[in-house]
């Protein structure tokens, strides 16, 4: 594998050249600048795997150079350095994306460490992504669609936790895609290459349920003619999904949260604890903290499952992502069914955003599939379900007036236009920072 290269802005020039000689000698291939500016230029012409900044500059400070790194490309690896006098402004830096900080002085080992894990998060996230189209081209994993700002903020807290080992409570409600999060948190963390293995804890029986998580010996009940390792030692070192957590019994919290506590399982007939290594992501359709206010969940379970929480918004929320996932499910359909990839008319999409999809993601996915089966040429209104049609069918307007995201799309292609495609000068007029406009550019398609 060929050096990474690690971009270092520095505007001391003593220590500068000696981060680059410590990097050097670490088996870095070594960039530096002295300035935001200057950086900014070497980022956009090099193929940059690190950025390693001060944060204390003149001109442009590192905070400021990390939200333009950002703006340009929001997986970028930046690790700030600064003062310990300042350590609340790195804080700062790592809630606006930064993957760690150092303080000065500096220990050079320390440094390399912290450098090289890094490295080793970037292309541990980049393998996971080749991994994750591969997967989705031989139909085990459909890519998570949307660019909408309440999905982002979902995004934003997988990529910050997945490479972890906690507990992640997902909490939405049906289907709105709880199990896609699961698999991504599992295919961006160290586990990708270890099982993920899924189950609904409303299906089964409490007994059933038992056995199927942590296991059974021989003649332990009636009908059990083997052992059962159970999900908790089938999964080892990979990921256990819970889906419904909050149907689980009583009875059955009480020894999950003894599982849990002592990463160790009892099987049902043994009396003798066996170790496991799994991450567990629940996930629940259900309010928690009021199934727990009510007393009907374990706090002390609830607690320990929900390390780190994230809340699925609901279709209705994000209706800017409907013309994305309408589209994504016309060409599964599509291939499916082996007929001709249809486009959906401006009546149709009106309607598809105008219903308020109570069944969420999947309700859109059968939606379109039924559509896809009923239409001719095209998708057409006459082709959706008679529910999604009713809000608009008797709708003289709908289709003759273009949607917000239409006229802001224009508008931003005026503005940039006007101003020769400075984008700088585009995002003043336009009253927003050059990050939040880059997104748009992204989500409009926008060269």
């Amino acid at each position: 594998m060929p050096d990474a290269k690690i971009l270092v802005v520095e505007d001391e020039e003593l220590m500068r050249g000696i981060l680059r000689e410590l990097l050097m000698g670490a088996g870095f291939d070594v960039f530096t600048a002295d300035s935001a500016e200057s950086a900014l230029e070497i980022f956009a012409t090099a193929s940059i795997a690190l950025t390693l900044t001060d944060i204390k500059m003149s001109g442009n400070d590192g905070l400021a150079l990390l939200d333009q790194i950002k703006a340009i490309d929001s997986e970028a690896v930046v690790i700030v350095m600064t003062a310990y006098s300042s350590v609340d402004t790195a804080v700062a830096a790592l809630r606006k994306g930064a993957y760690d900080y150092v303080t000065k002085p500096f220990v050079n080992e320390d440094l390399i460490q912290t450098v090289r894990n890094a490295e080793a998060h970037r292309r541990l996230f980049q393998e996971n992504r080749l991994l994750r189209r591969e997967l989705s081209r031989h139909g085990t994993y459909s890519e998570i669609i949307g660019r909408s700002r309440a999905l982002e903020n979902v995004f934003e807290i997988v990529n910050r936790v997945a490479a972890t080992s906690a507990n992640v409570l997902i909490q939405g409600e049906s289907g709105t895609g709880k199990e896609l999060i699961a698999r991504s948190l599992h295919l961006n963390s160290g586990r990708a290459a270890r099982p993920f293995l899924a189950v609904n804890c409303g299906a089964l029986t409490e007994s059933l349920l038992e056995s199927e998580l942590f296991g059974h010996t021989k003649g332990s009940f009636t009908g059990a003619v083997s052992e059962k390792k159970g999900l908790f030692r089938s999964v080892e070192g990979g990921t256990l999904f819970l889906d419904e957590i909050g149907e689980m019994s009583p009875a059955l919290q009480v020894k999950l949260l003894r599982a849990l506590q002592e990463h160790q399982v009892m099987p049902v007939g043994s009396s003798i604890p066996i170790a496991f290594d799994a991450r567990i992501i629940a996930a629940t359709n259900r309010d928690l903290e009021t199934e727990v206010s009510e007393g009907r969940f374990r706090e002390d379970l609830f607690y320990r499952l929900n390390v780190i929480e994230i809340d699925v918004p609901p279709l209705r929320e994000r209706t800017e992502d409907i013309p994305l996932l309408a589209k994504h499910f016309v060409s599964v359909s599509a291939r499916n069914q082996n007929s001709p990839e249809k486009t959906i008319t401006a009546d149709a999409m009106a309607a598809l955003r105008a219903y308020s999809w109570p069944g969420n993601v999947r309700e859109l996915e059968h939606a379109i599939e039924r559509a896809v089966i009923m239409s001719g040429d095209e998708i057409d209104l006459a082709s959706l379900p008679p529910k999604v049609q009713k809000n608009t069918a008797h709708d003289p307007h709908v289709g003759k007036w273009p949607t917000l995201d239409v006229i802001e799309k224009r508008y931003v292609l005026d503005v940039l236009r006007e101003n020769g495609d400075d984008k700088a000068a585009a995002a003043r007029i336009l009253g927003i920072d050059l990050s939040t406009l880059y997104r748009k550019l992204k989500r409009y398609e926008i060269e």
